[in-house]
Order: C-alpha cells, then structure tokens, then sequence
C-alpha cells in the first residue's frame, strides 16, 4: 500500500504580489479554496512552508486547519520538498503550487491512481509536460525515491529552485525515467491563465470566484466559463509566465 499525499510549496514572499496566498475572494483567503478543492482528490494535503519569519502566519494556518507542515530552506525548495516527503512518510509526491486556488482535486485523485497503477517507481506524471490545460491546474506525480535521487543529484540552482527539472530533462536521467503527460481530451485550453502571480491574475481569479462560482467547479465544467467570459479572461492575457 503506498503512501500517498499532496505537497503544496506555499510562502508569502513574491515579488510580484506579496503575501499573494492569503488575499481574499467571496470573503475567504485564496489559501482556503486551494485547500479544499486538493482534499477532494482524498489525499493529505502537506504544506511545504519556508523558515522565513514572514512564513510564520502559513505555519499557524496549517495548524490551524490540521494540515501537515514542514519548514525549510526558502530557495532550495527541492530540499524542502525531499525534507517534507521524509518527515510524514510518503512514497509517492504529488507536486503542486499554492498559487492554484482553482486546481482541481478530483483530477489529481484520478491521475494519482493511473500513476499507481502503472506501478513504475520511474515514472513522472504530469498534466503540463504538452499544455493543454490552463495554467493554474498543474499537477507532477513522482516517486519519492525519484525525489530523493534527485535531491541527491541535482547541483544547479534552477533545479533546485524548481525541483524537478533534474528528473524531467538532466542528461543522467534520461532514458531511466519515463515521462508521460495527460491531456485534456475536449481540446487546447493552454492560453488560459488561472494562476496567481500579479494583480492581474488576482483579479481574474476573483471575479471568476465572486461572479461566476468557480470555486465550485469541476474542470469539466470550469473551462466553458472561461470561454464564456473574454472580458474576465483578457484582464491577464499579457501576464508573461516567470521561466524556469
């Protein structure tokens, strides 16, 4: 039986929108949404927080809400993801970032079992590999074997910033780890951005909250509401993702 759980990589520092996490929508911090919508996948949710003293508050909003947390280094979030899988135990990871209130757990819960049932320690699992989803929705499932080989190995800073460049493009793992990428089947929904990182990005996410209920939607039913709303959609359509 594997032990299985969600690690949401989460800070207040950001320099494009400070304390971005805990801003509100319908009256509740973005952090909330985010939160409930992974536990409907049925897995633990662990936060993976950082040792800054600004991190203090999303250490006391995880004890607050009976979530798992591990503090560690703020740039080598590689560490802190290998440290966080240790500590509470999990033999496979599934990665996520916490400027994704609108991720859905119901399809990580699904992936997590295709991933299990593939029953390869070398596998890495993704929806983003060849984007079709919208930004925002991502998702990696790996083993924390892999994790721990690549905490290991991996020397360059964006590796480790990133955590998993090593295992997805480093020449040493290349032909041992096997990618495979899901994608949505009703189509390319890739030039949507529902992720957070600039005012813009939270307005976006705000009025689809506040006005159109997304926050109970299922992605299924949440991507005809973004091609519904062009005047919602266009606030962020500039945003330049950060590269990796």
């Amino acid at each position: 039986m594997h032990s299985v759980g969600i690690i949401s990589q989460v800070r207040m520092g950001s320099t494009r929108l400070p304390g971005k996490v805990l801003l509100p929508a319908a009256g509740r911090p973005l952090l909330d949404y985010h939160v409930a919508r992974l536990q409907a996948s049925g897995l633990p949710v662990l936060l993976a927080t950082t040792t800054e003293p600004a991190d203090d508050v999303l250490a006391d909003y995880a004890t607050a809400h009976g979530l798992p947390c591990h503090r560690g280094s703020e740039t080598d979030v590689l560490a802190r993801y290998h440290e966080t899988a240790q500590r509470f135990g999990l033999d496979v990871v599934v990665r996520v970032t916490s400027d994704c209130p609108l991720i859905d757990g119901e399809l990580i819960g699904r992936a997590v079992q295709r991933y299990l049932a593939a029953n390869n320690p070398l596998l890495y699992y993704s929806n983003a590999l060849e984007r079709s989803f919208p930004r925002g929705l991502d998702f990696e499932i790996f083993s924390a074997e892999l994790l721990a080989e690549t905490y290991a190995q991996a020397t360059l800073p964006y590796e480790r910033e990133h955590v998993t460049p090593y295992l997805r493009s480093n020449p040493a793992t290349q032909g041992r780890v096997t990618l495979q990428n899901e994608a949505w089947p009703g189509g390319d929904f890739s030039r949507f951005r529902i992720t957070l990182d600039t005012p813009e990005d939270y307005e976006v996410i705000r009025a689809l909250i506040e006005r159109c209920g997304a926050a109970e939607l299922s992605t299924a039913e949440l991507l005809p509401v973004l091609e519904a709303h062009p005047e919602i959609m266009a606030l962020n359509a500039h945003v330049e993702q950060k590269t990796t």
